[in-house]
């Protein structure tokens, strides 16, 4: 089902946007007043002071989650503004809420100097148990997450690296059980060598894929390549690529072909060229790397897009609101690779009969998030709910 942009628009004015705040406690009395402010609260915060540990237990903290963004990569539309960035990361708090009834609040911070962001970020972290980073541009966003998991003893989570790249090995699993192929033989392009292109190909190489060839503006990430930085220079090292030249060159013979670039770049003729029954994750927003009819014309086998309008949306909100209910009931502070292929294989699960229309689960399906939560719960060993 297709919208329109006055669809969109009047959705959001009609109340103003789409998040707000709720008090979980009634103020109807003085004798309320006097336990939710003064002269009640400073008891609340002299024990705190005496143990912070107990802000968790007398405050919302433990179910709260910062969405930070400083608009410099927003969906397909790039560096935008953190002001136009709110809508977005106002959906995601909805999302947070309406899934897994986390407290998320949007932030955007007007600073996109990396060590600047990092200091705001740290100063924010005492009012909540995670942080979720959103739509910042690479390659600063990888030295923005980890230099805040050093500092913070909270998870630092950025969605669009580790967010994509779960989501898309969920519906690659998936795709390779009804096309019957095997994760160590496929051939992958990953096109676009952003935050979810570099993460997913670390993800996808430590499930256990061993061909994959990363492709940007500058064409086929190799080793001698010019122009590339520090972390696509570590994937060229990685990945090894035998072939030079540009997207049409990468995609020949390919099994599978995942987007996260910009819209129509993959043509027909490069579906056309790719090996027998292709996948096609055309997950560019709001516009596809290809049309969906057209990359069906031209012969792809499974279609996906990171779009709810088409069938096999891929989309990180599989992912996150689980992938945070489980830490914050666990109370952990780290996130590993294990931990997001157990997350990715316990997704895939839920669909027990695959079919070329149908690889994901439903988003509204309630064992999403119960099922993320779970296995990142239980990171030490990979054991699924379902």
């Amino acid at each position: 089902m297709k919208i329109s942009k006055e669809e969109a628009l009047q959705y959001h004015r009609a109340k103003r946007g789409k998040i707000g705040i709720a008090a979980k406690t009634a103020i109807r009395t003085k004798r309320d007043l006097s336990l939710a402010y003064t002269p009640g609260v400073a008891f609340v915060s002299q024990a705190i002071a005496e143990n912070k540990k107990l802000d968790r237990e007398l405050t919302n903290k433990g179910n709260s989650v910062a969405i930070i963004t400083d608009g410099t990569a927003v969906l397909g539309l790039g560096n935008i503004g953190p002001e136009a960035a709110i809508p977005v990361m106002e959906g995601k708090s909805a999302i947070f809420k309406s899934f897994a009834n986390i407290d998320a609040y949007p932030i955007s911070i007007k600073e996109t100097d990396p060590k600047k962001l990092i200091a705001i970020i740290e100063a924010l972290a005492p009012n909540y148990a995670g942080i979720n980073l959103e739509d910042i541009s690479a390659p600063r966003c990888f030295e923005i997450e980890t230099e805040l998991r050093k500092r913070l003893d909270i998870p630092v989570f950025h969605d669009d690296q580790h967010g994509a790249a779960v989501v898309a090995l969920t519906a690659l699993m998936n795709a390779l059980r009804v096309t019957k192929k095997k994760a160590e033989e496929i051939q992958i392009v990953v096109n676009g060598a952003g935050a979810a292109g570099i993460a997913t190909t670390h993800l996808l190489l430590a499930y256990g894929v061993r061909h994959i060839t990363v492709v940007d503006k500058q064409g086929i990430l190799h080793q001698k390549a010019k122009g590339m930085h520090k972390y696509q220079v570590e994937v060229a090292k990685l990945t090894k690529p035998k072939r030079r030249g540009g997207l049409a060159e990468a995609v020949k013979g390919a099994d599978v072909f995942i987007g996260f670039s910009v819209g129509n770049v993959l043509t027909k003729a490069m579906v056309a060229s790719m090996a027998e029954k292709p996948i096609v994750f055309a997950l560019a927003n709001p516009t596809p790397e290809i049309d969906p009819a057209e990359a069906k014309k031209a012969g792809a086998y499974i279609i996906a897009t990171g779009r709810s309008d088409y069938p096999n949306q891929i989309n990180n909100a599989y992912v996150f609101p689980g992938l945070f209910r489980g830490l914050l009931e666990a109370g952990a502070s780290e996130i590993n690779s294990e931990s997001l292929i157990c997350a990715a294989i316990c997704l895939s699960g839920l669909v027990k009969h695959p079919t070329p229309l149908n690889i994901m689960p439903s988003l509204f399906d309630k064992r999403v998030v119960e099922t993320v939560a779970f296995s990142i719960q239980n990171s030490g060993v990979c054991v699924c709910k379902y």
